[in-house]
């Protein structure tokens, strides 16, 4: 097993041990065939100052699992420390009227599989490093610190503090997941991303950059609501070759890809952890009929429906 830096005391600068942190909160998601995450929210005893502080891990070992990790240890600002949860003022996140106001030291970890990887090795251009990091072409373990770009902290502190619960959260974090391995690489292949993706100069203009972030979140609320990409053009207002091309500069792949990419996450979902039959979940997901989704799953993930409901 790859030795990794402890993120903890690189954030803080010093070695630290469990006793002197009080665990605030822990969620994550464990869905096999997929991107999982964790998040631990701490309280360290004594007073600390944490630097925003990221790794990415690159497990590889011959005949095994390969996986792709994102590490990142940041500081929380404020934290509810009311431990009963039940403050009047706020639940998670403390508001200017909260009374049990404290810092917090927040660790976020995001595991992807290759097959997760794989659209955006596409998008990309196999010849690009990124390709070839995402297609595991390295042949040894290795990991590298990332620089915490101000749109890296930004989806990172939007993960933190959602509010979404059950299936409107797991499409929220599919969503916010992608995006932020996006920006990593565009952090950790800055230069290598300017010379290989064209420009689009239209982006440049606050209005329709705002168009295209838009039409993304449109097309997160029409999850099981199939929309063509000439209505989205009509929705946001912008011309539909200016949609598609903007679409792929911002988030690194095509509207379809990105479509069809955040309704099998979701599938997955589904059918892992509510348990819903293949028929619910073809139907929740605008599928006109079983066969339909049953092969756009198994395109997606190499298995059946019926396979990871087994698990």
């Amino acid at each position: 097993m790859l030795e990794t830096p402890d993120l903890i005391a690189e954030a803080l600068g010093y070695p630290v041990l469990l006793e002197e942190l009080d665990l605030l909160q822990q969620k994550g998601r464990d869905i096999p065939g997929t991107w999982q995450y964790t998040i631990h929210r701490f309280r360290s005893r004594k007073p600390s100052r944490v630097e925003d502080t990221g790794l990415l891990v690159y497990h590889y070992q011959p005949g095994k699992e390969q996986m792709l990790e994102l590490r990142f240890c940041l500081d929380g600002g404020t934290w509810c420390d009311d431990r009963s949860m039940h403050c009047d003022a706020c639940k998670t996140t403390a508001s200017d009227h909260c009374e049990h106001r404290g810092p917090s030291i927040d660790l976020l970890q995001f595991r992807f599989e290759p097959a997760h990887l794989t659209h955006f090795v596409k998008s990309l251009g196999r010849e690009s490093q990124a390709a070839a990091l995402l297609d595991f072409r390295h042949k040894e373990s290795f990991f590298r610190q990332i620089t915490i770009t101000r749109k890296i902290r930004d989806t990172l502190v939007t993960i933190l503090g959602n509010t979404y619960t059950d299936a409107t959260e797991n499409i929220f974090m599919n969503a916010q997941t992608q995006i932020l391995m996006l920006y990593t690489l565009e952090s950790m292949y800055q230069s290598e991303e300017e010379d290989s993706v064209p420009a689009c100069k239209f982006l440049s203009n606050a209005l329709d950059r705002d168009k295209i972030i838009l039409s993304r979140e449109i097309l997160l609320r029409h999850i099981g609501d199939p929309i063509t990409i000439r209505e989205l053009s009509r929705k946001v207002a912008i011309n539909e070759c200016y949609l598609k091309k903007g679409f792929k500069v911002l988030y690194g792949m095509t509207i379809f890809d990105f479509y069809q990419d955040q309704r099998m996450e979701h599938a997955k979902f589904l059918l892992y952890e509510k348990g819903q039959s293949v028929s619910e979940v073809s139907v929740s997901l605008g599928y006109s009929s079983i066969s339909h989704f049953s092969t756009a799953f198994k395109k997606h993930t190499g298995i059946k429906p019926c396979e990871l409901l087994s698990r």
